[in-house]
């Protein structure tokens, strides 16, 4: 029997919501965007791909701040509509903003923190 692991960008006017999940800790560090050739690009090289809605162009993670997500496994979900990269984060660092998870502010028990210490300035990751 023959899997079908056809992602439907059409759904999603040619995206598909990716979330790249910490493979050790099992913690999610980011959501992002593929189009078809982030997902092949991933597929192909075996490092996270994505396409930025924000700049309208293909990124591979990590490009300019060495942070790549070297993927493990790509999940499908039932729709065709998102998938789930299971990913090692090189140099602990997701976010742009120098956090090991995008996901750094949390609201519980009617008080917003931060959960994670920032690791990085931003200016020293991307050189600005």
């Amino acid at each position: 029997m023959e899997i079908d692991f056809t992602p439907d960008f059409e759904k999603g006017n040619g995206l598909i919501s990716a979330v790249a999940q910490d493979i050790n800790s099992g913690e999610v560090i980011m959501l992002a965007f593929m189009n078809k050739e982030a997902f092949e690009k991933t597929i192909e090289t075996g490092e996270a791909h994505y396409f930025s809605r924000s700049r309208n162009k293909l990124w591979h993670k990590g490009e300019s701040s060495g942070h790549v997500q070297k993927v493990h496994a790509i999940r499908l979900d039932c729709d065709g509509d998102a998938v789930l990269l299971k990913v090692e984060q090189v140099g602990n660092i997701a976010c742009h903003e120098g956090y090991h998870s995008c996901f750094f502010r949390e609201w519980k028990n009617g008080k917003v923190s931060y959960c994670f210490e920032q690791l990085k300035d931003p200016n020293l990751i991307y050189n600005k």
